[in-house]
């Protein structure tokens, strides 16, 4: 009967709270990469639809090739965001090597 103290499961309660404390340590663990990736993956979102909704306001007229170069600056100015999006997400993708 040494060590229970009265736990009705029986064995020694610091290794009950120990056991416990690492439970919840791998819960919190287990919402942060959910969070992170959640977070991720709004950031790839935005970046699709932003690019997407900035070239569908686009009205591109004239020949063939005014039209492509109209795409092209459109995209120069539209790109450097959408790879400043996509980066951020991939880093939130990206599971933290734990250190030692």
């Amino acid at each position: 009967m040494e060590g229970e103290f009265g736990f009705p499961f029986g064995g020694d309660p610091e290794e009950l709270m120990r056991g416990l404390r690492e439970f919840a340590e791998r819960q919190a663990e287990a919402v942060q990469e959910s969070q992170r990736e959640q977070l991720a993956t709004l950031k790839l979102n935005t970046a699709v639809e932003l690019t997407a909704a900035a070239l569908g306001q686009m009205d591109v007229e004239g020949l063939p090739d005014a039209q492509a170069l109209a795409l092209r600056d459109a995209m120069r100015v539209l790109f450097p965001e959408a790879v400043a999006l996509v980066s951020a997400a991939r880093q939130g993708f990206m599971r933290e090597s734990p250190t030692s």
